[in-house]
């Protein structure tokens, strides 16, 4: 894909769902401290539901991907996580990104229609890289992709995303467990979209 392809989105540009604990734009990094006990969930196995994590997001045209990059070296401990929220509105939305689990970064994404579901795939050999996460429609799913600078692109979920229209999305930072987790994301672009769910899009 040529870079007349993508957009890189200007960090001022997105609105909070929730503003964090503290955020700074420094050198084109956006740095985000999430307030400790902030989530995505509802309801499914543990009964509660949190919609207060903080979430920069701007307009998604479905008709173009979205693909956000943050860096592993803060993730330490139970729950640290950031990655790419795509939203519907309160009842739906999907995050797609890394999440600490058992001492492992491990890919998650939690998809919520109503009530959410949670899977997980372990990456230990991606500790301390750069990841990105993208997202992008074919017909009514959204076709989510992971990949770091070391490793290539791997499909970790498709889930139904039936939404033409009032989608949003962007970066995401949660710390349900602690105080003092800091994500900084490198890199927000809206892309063109995927052509094929067995065709890995091309890297930035």
């Amino acid at each position: 894909m040529s870079r007349q392809n993508r957009t890189q989105m200007d960090w001022n540009a997105g609105e909070w769902l929730n503003s964090p604990q503290s955020s700074s734009i420094e050198e084109g990094i956006l740095k985000i401290v999430p307030e400790k006990g902030r989530d995505f969930w509802k309801k499914t196995l543990y009964g509660f539901e949190f919609e207060d994590g903080p979430a920069l997001l701007a307009k998604w045209d479905c008709n173009t991907g979205v693909e956000v990059s943050f860096r592993l070296n803060s993730f330490v401990e139970l729950y640290d996580q950031a990655g790419l929220l795509l939203y519907h509105g309160q009842e739906q939305w999907i995050k797609a990104g890394i999440e600490m689990n058992d001492g492992i970064p491990q890919l998650a994404v939690v998809v919520t229609d109503g009530y959410s579901d949670w899977s997980l795939a372990a990456v230990p050999e991606w500790a301390g890289d750069e990841v990105t996460l993208r997202a992008s429609i074919i017909k009514d799913a959204v076709v989510i992709r992971a990949r770091s600078d070391k490793h290539a692109w791997r499909t970790i979920r498709v889930a139904r995303f039936p939404y033409p229209s009032n989608n949003q999305a962007g970066p995401f930072a949660c710390s349900p467990q602690r105080e003092g987790f800091e994500a900084t994301f490198t890199r927000w672009e809206v892309t063109a979209p995927d052509e094929d769910l067995h065709i890995d899009p091309p890297l930035q």
